[in-house]
């Protein structure tokens, strides 16, 4: 793994970890109207996912993650990063029009970490 892909890769384990921390959370419609309890493991498995390989994780920089939830099917994660100082909003996706350039930067980078069903993709 690449320096800048580690250093990447440990910002985004510290956003997951503790969600909304370091991170905007975006929670789509389709998790949102899952049963609490259901939306609430969702959340937890996302905080302690590990299962990064070369498959799942070509860049190093864990920034995506799958797994089947019993009661939603298939979930998706992941990360996106946005240059920071971009105008934010409800609908975090189409108000930050301008990507990172260092990622890395914790100064000029908002990451957005977004829980989605696979079938929202």
């Amino acid at each position: 793994m690449a320096a800048n892909a580690a250093a990447i890769a440990k910002l985004n384990d510290e956003a997951r970890r503790a969600l909304g921390v370091g991170c905007k959370l975006v929670v789509t419609p389709g998790i949102r109207a899952l049963p609490d309890m259901v939306q609430s493991r969702i959340r937890e498995r996302v905080e302690l996912f590990d299962d990064f390989k070369e498959g799942n994780d070509p860049h190093g920089e864990h920034d995506f993650g799958a797994f089947d939830q019993a009661g939603a099917g298939k979930v998706f994660w992941k990360i996106d990063y946005y240059a920071r100082g971009a105008r934010t909003g409800p609908d975090l996706h189409a108000l930050l029009p301008y990507l990172s350039e260092n990622p890395a930067s914790t100064a000029s980078t908002v990451r957005v970490l977004t829980i989605m069903l696979a079938e929202e993709y």
